[in-house]
């Protein structure tokens, strides 16, 4: 017996994580950011060196992003003070980061999000273009994960 299925079951867990979000668009991302939000960049290096940094972004690899953002966790980042910090996580077309702020909001981070359209909307509405807008935004740090979750020292932009 064949059964034709319309839609992937990851279509639906897809749909189900978003229906959970309150997805920014590109253009609201640097509000977002003067109002306190870090934006985080879980996209692999490989992928970041081929379509480009997001300066100021937190760079935090998918595998270990729950450990980082829990405040609970003993491997947290010194961002995450409580459950009430926004996370705004980036990955290169907005698929992935669905998933990811999904699972910081069954954490109970519930203001994490994440960005339609993800890197590539960032950059074609030119978010990304004007490097300074890290350090006029107070983001000038970014945290880099090491394979296996080891996190390397700060990385300071201009």
């Amino acid at each position: 017996m064949s059964v034709t299925q319309l839609t992937s079951r990851i279509d639906h867990v897809l749909e189900s994580a978003r229906a959970r979000l309150q997805r920014l668009h590109a253009d609201e991302v640097p509000a977002a950011l003067r109002g306190g939000a870090y934006l985080v960049d879980i996209r692999p290096a490989a992928q970041r060196a081929q379509e480009g940094e997001v300066p100021g972004a937190l760079v935090i690899e998918r595998n270990v992003l729950e450990w980082r953002c829990d405040p609970t966790s003993d491997a947290r980042l010194p961002q995450a003070v409580n459950d009430d910090v926004q996370w705004i996580i980036l990955c290169s077309q907005g698929y992935t980061s669905s998933l990811a702020a999904a699972a910081l909001q069954e954490l109970g981070l519930h203001r994490a999000t994440d960005v339609i359209g993800g890197y590539q909307a960032l950059a074609a509405a030119g978010e990304l273009v004007e490097p300074f807008r890290a350090t006029e935004l107070g983001i000038g740090v970014q945290q880099w994960s090491e394979p296996f979750g080891f996190l390397r020292g700060p990385r300071r932009w201009m």
